[in-house]
């Protein structure tokens, strides 16, 4: 009957020291959780558009210490860091990387770094199309408004973007690459002109457009 007292007690004295050493290690885990932070916020394009699938990578002392990655609206959430200043390194197809130095983590807090994470397109990576725009005289036209349009199969116009001329009469477009027939319309005053050019991959496409206009009759 006593063996079976003291086998019962030292049964007992087991668990309890089992649940102590739940307890302990518990608490040592919520102790370490207690001690880092985190960092939110958007990854957006220069017109203010979240980037979806976006990734934000915090980089200390050269080394990628965690990265997450934004949801559709390119807004995202990087728990766990401990204390300290990370550098943050963002980036996503079709745009250059960025950096934001400097940031500071603090213990039990999450920082809302708002929309200071924005990334420009990667030229390497778009279909640039570059023109000028002249008088008869050769002379360049300055707040031409110019239409850019992709040409259909069946010979209709899908609209893509409108720009003006700067001082120089130059303008600029981007798009996604692929394979499309573009048409470029340049008007001024009483005066349109336009032409047509080829794009596939990658590349700066240029072209020029001499309006029938005089530079006297502007």
């Amino acid at each position: 009957m006593a063996k079976r007292r003291r086998l019962h007690t030292e049964m007992h004295k087991t668990r309890i020291s089992f649940i102590l050493l739940g307890l302990l290690i518990a608490g040592v885990a919520v102790s370490a959780f207690g001690q880092t932070g985190g960092l939110k916020g958007k990854v957006r394009n220069t017109r203010g558009s979240g980037i979806p699938g976006a990734t934000v990578t915090a980089r200390q002392n050269g080394a990628d210490v965690k990265s997450a990655t934004a949801n559709n609206k390119g807004e995202f959430i990087l728990n766990g860091l401990d204390n300290g200043v990370y550098n943050l390194v963002f980036e996503a197809n079709g745009y250059a990387s960025g950096v934001l130095y400097n940031v500071e983590v603090r213990k039990n807090k999450v920082s809302d770094l708002g929309e200071r994470l924005i990334l420009s397109p990667d030229q390497g990576t778009l279909v640039i199309v570059k023109g000028s725009i002249f008088f008869k005289e050769g002379t360049s036209v300055t707040g031409a408004k110019v239409d850019l349009a992709e040409v259909n199969a069946d010979g209709s116009l899908r609209k893509l973007g409108s720009t003006t001329t700067n001082i120089s009469g130059e303008f600029t477009f981007r798009k996604q690459p692929g394979t499309a027939k573009l048409r470029v319309t340049a008007s001024y005053k009483s005066a349109t002109g336009s032409k047509e050019i080829e794009v596939s991959e990658p590349a700066i496409y240029r072209l020029a457009i001499t309006l029938d206009l005089s530079q006297s009759d502007r």
